[in-house]
């Protein structure tokens, strides 16, 4: 019962969304009621899920017709401030409370439109899709990000404050590859590598497109190696979004759809040995989640070096501002890392 109505969810949502028709002109403080959620709806107790542990969820309401559709996610080392876009030019800003390490609550929201060129709001739909985001310097109140859009595909530098996000400052150059993609399956996920040869590169994946062998397509961008690189394709999950680790590696967020069995989602963790220009890469599978657990459409993930020195991974699901999807936060306790080695590419 419950794939079947996750999968009827997800069919009818495109028809029932009530995606914003016009951007926010303004910032505007909005209050969020955040219910606490267990990732086992029949089992509270239980905490360890595939080589995670569960620290926390909550499932957010706001009145605010701009709150929702969440696909891209930052977070401060602190682990409480949160800066997250939305596929309606919609930025957010807001601070976690927590119960000791769990979530307990969302407050200070901020939500803003993503600026222009021309310093005004994105007014049209094609070019206000964005769908990552991936700081470059400062933190989650003030700073600069790449933020990427699909549709009108390009990726960013927005520069931001605690109340304004651009007009921005730059583009990248878009790899080649990239210029060939499908208005609605665009750069679907992005980071800056944190340490290791490659930091400061930019690492981006498409949603969908893959090589004549079936292996995912993205790019390094920028720093020492540009160029392409792969990641093999394991059951039909697309890539949604993607955070640094402090080591200089990544997590990788997927998910996959089908009428017949709901939605599902992964995580995937890729050592930093592994990123390199023209591999395959395959990480290690850290989690995989279908809808008997408490998932939505999982598209955001960020992560964050907790006081006790445990990773901290949060995730955040668009609700493609449907009646029949939610806006969830969840967090789990990533493990120590464990050596990966690169997949021959061929």
């Amino acid at each position: 019962m419950v794939l079947l109505f996750a999968a009827v969810s997800l069919s009818v949502a495109s028809a029932l969304a009530e995606k914003p028709q016009t951007p926010l002109e303004e910032p505007i403080a909005t209050t969020v009621t955040a219910l606490a959620v267990d990732f086992d709806r029949e089992d509270p107790t239980r905490k360890i899920f595939g080589k995670l542990t569960f620290r926390g969820g909550l499932n957010l309401f706001a009145k605010s017709g701009h709150f929702g559709g969440f696909s891209g996610l930052i977070i401060d080392p602190s682990g409480e401030g949160i800066l997250a876009v939305s596929d309606a030019g919609t930025w957010m800003r807001a601070s976690l409370d927590y119960d000791g390490r769990k979530l307990k609550g969302l407050r200070d929201v901020l939500l803003g439109p993503l600026l222009g060129a021309k310093g005004k709001p994105l007014h049209d739909e094609a070019d206000r899709d964005s769908e990552a985001i991936a700081l470059i310097d400062g933190d989650t109140r003030r700073g600069a990000a790449y933020v990427s859009f699909e549709r009108k595909h390009r990726i960013a530098r927005y520069p931001f404050t605690p109340e304004r996000f651009g007009p921005p400052s730059g583009t990248l150059p878009l790899p080649a590859g990239a210029k060939a993609l499908l208005a609605n399956r665009g750069i679907e996920a992005m980071t800056v590598l944190r340490a290791g040869k490659l930091k400061g590169s930019v690492l981006a994946f498409s949603e969908g497109r893959v090589d004549k062998n079936g292996n995912m397509l993205g790019w390094l961008i920028g720093g020492p190696a540009s160029g392409g690189i792969f990641l093999k394709q394991i059951g039909g999950f697309d890539i949604t979004d993607a955070a640094p680790l402090p080591d200089g590696g990544v997590v990788l967020l997927e998910r996959r759809f089908r009428y017949s069995e709901g939605v599902k989602m992964r995580i995937r963790r890729i050592a930093a040995s592994e990123i390199k220009r023209g591999a395959v890469i395959k990480g290690e599978v850290l989690l995989e989640a279908d809808d008997r657990l408490n998932i939505d459409n999982m598209e955001a993930v960020a992560a964050h070096r907790a006081a006790s020195g445990e990773t901290i991974l949060t995730l955040m699901s668009d609700d493609n501002f449907s009646p029949f999807q939610r806006t969830l936060i969840m967090q789990f306790a990533l493990p120590e890392a464990s050596p990966a080695v690169a997949v021959p590419r061929g």
